[in-house]
């Protein structure tokens, strides 16, 4: 296997041919030994302002496998390439009825392209819309108020993620992330996700993706119902024997659930149904919304502006003594706060950038940890807890409206909007004390993680930075509980719940490699 050689440092400007020389000299092998060369991938190192630099690690394959191995030993910072890829084992136990696949998110949509090209021609069930049309029904939403709730930010082809900033990044470590990279960009992602340590592909690129993802299940046999929710499921005892679905039923061989994290009545009809669930913990809080020049200076200082600099992003998180956390989460750099309600008179925001970050303002979630501690221990309490959350918003706001504060009024205990941000978010914002909509524990530690955050960050210390609430679709607050190995549900042997609504993900990429281990036990257990 090809060898990788980590921690490669270079200034900003630096061309990839003397990056690849560097790596080379540390390899210690002679040009003439190299059959080929790229930079497998490249982080920025910008913690101090007077030595920011980039990081890369550069892939080699040299003449043989043997000379490989040898050089691969001689240092702790080269390691083998693993292969991007699976050889899957296809069961040839027929089993009767198809496989079916509640979801079209990036779970169901890997799981489903899998299945498909290996022959097994799913059936998947999507409750919203195509991309096409669902971008027209969002941007109505947007522009009017007039949520559909079928068809949003939260319901339709390609999943919540594709109104988001698109991120690729993960802390799962499966071999299988490597081969999403590769997947996506055979669908039209641009190349740069293979080598960025942070890819994304932001709303504008995924779109297209998930499209042509749809076209080629489709060419291979796979059938796609859009507008067609999951209504029963019909059990004989540990066996799904048919799925009910709008204006349809069908027997079925297994049921996949990539339902997502916003599938609420999907929820509700499991738990009458028996199905093993149990509450988990999630994350509520704001969007706090920056210029992206002040997130830049924070970050670079004198170098804020350069053109060898990408867009300023951060991560940051802390936890007091009880364990609370708070934290930011999906920053979206030049991106805007988004309308991503799925319920009538229910208020919820997100975070959404195109590919070129190329807007003036700057979001990211600020949130805080809750746990059956904060909302009751029953296996829906969590979702019903971000319901309440939600609607008092909605009503706090009268509309859908975005409950607003500067950080300064929010930190005083006050709602006023005192704040030269100009607010991205669509539907306009309304001042609103926090202290109606969320629960004291949570404002009290997002109130101690501004104070944390702005220590390490100068524009956290901005008084004048603008919080949109509610964030409150961080994660599943329900986990579809499964036996480890199997993947399948505790209560029913041949239901696979998966990916991020099922409590086994959280994010694009290990939403999809959650997709692929589950289409790989379905193979290894019916025939196609």
């Amino acid at each position: 296997m090809p060898v990788i050689v980590n921690m490669i440092s270079s200034a900003p400007g630096t061309d990839e041919k003397s990056v690849i020389e560097t790596a080379r000299k540390k390899l210690g092998v002679s040009p003439a030994e190299i059959h080929g060369a790229h930079i497998y991938k490249t982080s920025l190192d910008a913690r101090k302002r007077n030595n920011i630099h980039y990081v890369h690690s550069v892939i080699f394959t040299l003449g043989s496998s043997e000379a490989e191995r040898r050089v691969a030993e001689k240092n702790a910072a080269f390691i083998y390439a693993a292969p991007a890829g699976f050889d899957p084992v296809i069961s040839k136990n027929k089993v009767r009825g198809r496989v079916v696949i509640a979801g079209f998110g990036p779970a169901g949509m890997f799981c489903g392209l899998a299945l498909a090209e290996q022959g097994y021609r799913p059936l998947i069930l999507e409750r919203g819309e195509c991309i096409e049309d669902r971008v027209a029904s969002v941007e109505s939403f947007m522009s009017t108020g007039i949520l559909n709730e079928e068809s949003n930010i939260q319901f339709g082809e390609g999943g919540a993620g594709t109104f988001s900033d698109g991120k690729l990044t993960t802390r799962i470590k499966d071999p299988l992330c490597r081969y999403v990279l590769e997947r996506m960009v055979n669908f039209g992602a641009p190349e740069e996700i293979l080598t960025k340590a942070k890819p994304h592909i932001g709303t504008d690129r995924l779109r297209g993706v998930v499209k042509a993802i749809r076209e080629r299940i489709i060419e291979l046999g796979g059938e796609i119902r859009f507008g067609t929710e999951l209504n029963d499921i019909e059990l004989d005892g540990r066996r799904a024997e048919a799925v009910k679905f709008t204006e349809g039923r069908e027997e079925v061989s297994a049921v996949v659930l990539a339902i997502g994290h916003s599938a609420r009545n999907t929820f509700e009809m499991l738990h009458r149904k028996g199905i093993f669930l149990e509450a988990k913990p999630f994350s509520v809080g704001a969007r706090i919304e920056h210029r992206q020049t002040e997130v830049d200076r924070s970050l670079y200082g004198e170098y804020a502006g350069s053109p060898m600099l990408p867009k300023g992003e951060y991560q940051l998180s802390h936890r007091d003594k009880s364990g609370r956390a708070a934290y930011t989460f999906c920053m979206c750099p030049g991106g805007t706060v988004v309308p991503a309600a799925s319920e009538t008179s229910g208020t919820v925001t997100n975070g959404m950038s195109v590919f070129a970050r190329d807007g003036v303002n700057a979001n990211s979630a600020l949130v805080v940890s809750v746990t059956p501690e904060d909302f009751g221990s029953k296996p829906l309490d969590g979702m019903y807890f971000a319901r309440e959350i939600e609607q008092k918003a909605y009503k706090a706001a009268g509309s859908y409206k975005a409950c607003a504060s500067s950080v300064k009024g929010f930190l005083d205990g006050k709602a006023d909007l005192d704040t030269d941000i100009e607010p991205s978010y669509s539907l306009g914002v309304t001042a609103v004390d926090y202290e109606k909509i969320f629960p004291k524990q949570v404002t009290e530690m997002m109130r101690t993680g501004l104070k944390v955050f702005s220590r390490k960050m100068k524009c956290f210390g901005d008084g004048k930075a603008l919080l949109c609430a509610p964030e409150t679709r961080t994660s599943s607050p329900v986990r579809i509980t499964r036996d480890k190995d199997k993947m399948t549900s505790l209560s029913c042997e041949n239901l696979y719940p998966c990916g991020e609504g099922a409590g086994y993900a959280g994010g694009i990429m290990s939403a999809a490699v959650d997709g692929l281990n589950t289409a790989l036990k379905i193979m290894a257990e019916i025939a196609p």
